[in-house]
């Protein structure tokens, strides 16, 4: 695939999309792969194995010039991809294909090609003396709730290890993302009583308090549309609640025993996802499960927290920002509305942006492409920052 105009890192581009790491299967090929290469360059990389059987992350450090490997700068990639099922691709999505400018395949924008750029320009870094150590995470099951992310997490930390910098390769047409909104995937246990529909005194219909709880959540999200709080500097200016997937029933004669509901929102900054969690379970408890019980003592409701990934706050500490920007030579931050590992990057404390190629736009779809522009101005970054870090004489 190389050609003398093409990105450096277009070959392993190319083998990074070959691997199939959708979310519901294994990517231990792909790190393996990696692990491999790291090895083969004198690092000594950790593997991670993930709780999801056939799944692992893998963290790196390229030691600064006094052999120190605290501290220092983290860049993150996520390895797992989005499923291609159903949608129309005109050519294979695992498959890495050059047309036009652009590459083509799964993941190419979300987000291989950071991850691609860092393996292919490691030896730049390895060159150097550094004044602070360089370390690289690809982690897994950031598509499924960033579960890859906790887990490295808990291991650095048991390990003693925490970078004071990150940033994580999520695409944002190398612009530097200083937050995003948190998401919280939750979902609505409703338990009836079935009977015949002629009878319907003697059941409890799990599907209409299920369509109370659901107008209750969308009544929060109206009052968050109408009322705010308000960042004017996201896309959608306030916290956000939706019900996206509901089950329950057997048969229109028959009053349904049980109904799930699986509900989602998005919270600015400025609002706590535990304000919101703690208003939702008050709603069940207060309203929803007496009203059910008095109907039968058999009768409830159960929530359970499905996903939670924590936001990026803009207010925290800003040296990674900065460095970025002055690399790229842009003054401007922004915000973005999707959620990404780098909140649960933020919490643990370290200092955390979102800046990679690619346009989100491209994320999950049929035929996701990036611009080869765009991979070229990732690997002049990198090459920057390579030569940033290198320590004075």
């Amino acid at each position: 695939m190389s050609t003398s105009t093409a990105p450096r890192s277009i070959d392993w581009l190319g083998t990074l999309i070959g691997f199939d790491t959708t979310s519901r299967g294994s990517n231990l090929e792909l790190v393996n792969h990696v692990e491999a290469f790291l090895r083969s360059l004198g690092l000594d990389p950790l593997v991670v194995p993930s709780s999801t059987s056939g799944k692992a992350n893998l963290f790196v450090s390229l030691p600064a010039a006094d052999g120190s490997t605290q501290g220092g700068i983290m860049l993150s990639g996520h390895t797992d991809v989005v499923p291609v099922d159903g949608q129309d691709w005109h050519s294979d999505p695992f498959t890495a294909q050059v047309r036009d400018g652009r590459l083509y395949g799964r993941g190419s924008s979300d987000m291989k090609a950071f991850c691609a750029a860092i393996l292919a320009l490691l030896p730049e870094f390895l060159a150097r003396p550094l004044r602070e150590p360089v370390h690289l995470a690809l982690t897994c099951d950031e598509e499924i709730g960033c579960h890859g992310a906790v887990e490295l997490l808990a291991e650095l930390t048991r390990l003693g290890i925490r970078p004071d910098k990150c940033i994580v390769g999520e695409p944002t047409m190398m612009r530097v993302i200083s937050a995003h909104k948190s998401s919280n995937l939750y979902r609505m246990h409703f338990t009836g009583v079935a009977t015949h529909s002629s009878l319907t005194p003697h059941g409890v219909n799990a599907i209409e308090y299920a369509a109370r709880a659901i107008s209750f959540i969308r009544s929060l999200a109206d009052g968050h549309r109408t009322n705010g709080p308000f960042d004017p500097d996201f896309d959608v200016p306030h916290t956000t609640a939706s019900t996206g997937m509901i089950s329950g029933g057997v048969a229109v004669n028959t009053v349904p025993d049980s109904c799930t509901v699986d509900f989602e929102f998005r919270t600015i900054p400025a609002d706590d996802p535990a304000t919101m969690v703690s208003r939702i379970r008050t709603f069940l408890d207060e309203d929803i499960n007496p009203a059910m019980r008095a109907e039968n003592p058999a009768a409830g409701v159960r929530l359970e927290e499905v996903a939670m990934v924590p936001g990026l706050s803009h207010l925290g500490a800003r040296d990674t920002g900065d460095l970025a920007r002055r690399l790229l030579g842009s003054a401007t931050s922004d915000k973005v509305a999707y959620a990404t590992e780098a909140g649960i990057f933020q919490q643990a404390g370290i200092d955390t942006i979102l800046c990679g190629p690619g346009d989100l736009a491209q994320a999950h779809t049929a035929n996701e492409f990036i611009e080869l522009s765009q991979i070229t101005a990732l690997e002049t970054f990198l090459l920057d920052l390579a030569a940033d870090l290198q320590a004075r004489p």
